[in-house]
């Protein structure tokens, strides 16, 4: 029988996956790779990246595309994120065939609503609503330049948003998303993104600091971490971490006026999963309820408490496994709360009933082919 063979058009190199859209991708083409899945990888590689041998080993063919970043981000009327992925080649590749076709994320859907495609099988995975994305982006940025730009990017990508109307389906990655695709275009169905973990290694017993990690060159990470650095640590006594990569000067010397925290810059996933796993209580806050927050996800696989704020985790399906606090003195004494209880196997045992049940990556991988190969 003839394998399956899909395209995804991937906005960016997914190894290795070391944020959350590309924790995603990586993993959901491990998935159909060990479903049998003939995978037709396009990816465009910007910032010094390279080609990766890893994804190739994933995949039947893997195309490569560099993004022209020397475009000017305020000129033009479609998204900038969109017209620097505009390959000619691209289009060629994906016409040498006429299997289905994966867009992942509203970035590479330059040719979504060209003719040569009307008569193909296309799925837009929709990682977020982009234009709330890139206006909270807008809101946290502090330099006026790059905060013009977002807002601009935002007017720009609402605009562009109706492209959707030309795809097959729309796969939302969250529950809140994808009701907004739904009751806008009406076909969108729930793929819970992808991930890393195969099941709950959370440790029982106690730990001895909190932890706050993600990557804090992205502006919204900046400023949850400043938040907690300025208004919820200082009302702990307990050891406190801040964890990531390109740590702002700002964070640093915030964190340097208090003993008690602690910042850990640049390390390796491997080292931010040892600080997940061993911390008494990850702390996950977030000002922006875009998509799902995968580092909420890793830290309930593999950490213990988890203390988030509202927006962090509404809508997530994983409001019931996290304590959940919205002002500064309201998380703190949340936090105290988890620190003085120990993490037990009935509290393990809860998580894996719940996880497992929505974020497993085969039955997710299934669904998501069902999508690709359904009828026009």
């Amino acid at each position: 029988m003839t394998k399956k063979r899909i395209h995804i058009v991937a906005f960016d190199l997914p190894y290795p996956p070391d944020y959350g859209g590309a924790t995603d991708i990586y993993h959901k083409i491990r998935s159909f790779h060990e479903l049998g899945i003939e995978i037709i990888l396009h990816v465009f590689l910007y910032k010094r990246k390279l080609p990766s041998p890893e994804l190739e080993a994933l995949t039947y063919k893997t195309y490569y595309y560099y993004r022209r970043s020397w475009v000017n981000p305020f000129w033009g009327r479609n998204p900038y994120v969109v017209s620097t992925r505009n390959s000619q080649v691209l289009l060629r590749n994906l016409l040498m065939d006429n299997n289905p076709i994966l867009f992942e994320g509203l970035h590479s859907t330059s040719h979504l609503n060209r003719p040569e495609l009307r008569n193909r099988n296309t799925v837009v995975r929709a990682h977020n609503v982009e234009h709330n994305y890139y206006q909270s982006l807008g809101d946290a940025e502090r330099l006026w330049i790059k905060r013009a730009f977002y807002y601009l990017e935002a007017k720009r990508l609402k605009h562009y948003e109706t492209i959707l109307e030309k795809t097959s389906a729309i796969a939302g990655i969250s529950p809140m998303e994808t009701k907004y695709f739904d009751r806008t275009y009406g076909k969108a169905s729930y793929i819970p993104a992808f991930h890393s973990n195969t099941d709950v290694v959370s440790l029982s017993e106690t730990g001895d600091y909190i932890l706050y990690h993600g990557n804090l060159s992205i502006p919204e990470n900046d400023r949850a971490a400043m938040y907690l650095v300025e208004q919820v640590f200082p009302l702990l006594k307990e050891s406190c971490i801040i964890a990531g990569n390109n740590p702002s000067n700002a964070l640093r010397k915030s964190i340097s006026k208090h003993p008690h925290i602690s910042l850990k810059a640049n390390l390796t996933a491997e080292n931010i999963f040892e600080l997940v796993r061993n911390a008494q209580v990850n702390a996950m806050i977030t000002f922006q309820s875009t998509g799902i927050k995968l580092k909420l996800l890793n830290s309930l696989f593999r950490g213990r408490h988890v203390v988030a704020n509202t927006e962090m985790v509404k809508e997530t399906q994983l409001e019931s496994l996290c304590n959940i606090a919205d002002n500064p003195k309201d998380l703190a004494n949340k936090i105290r709360l988890c620190y003085s209880l120990a993490f037990t196997q009935e509290d393990i045992s809860n998580r894996k009933k719940i996880l497992l049940r929505t974020f497993n990556n085969k039955e997710n991988a299934l669904a998501l082919i069902a999508l690709l190969h359904a009828s026009n």
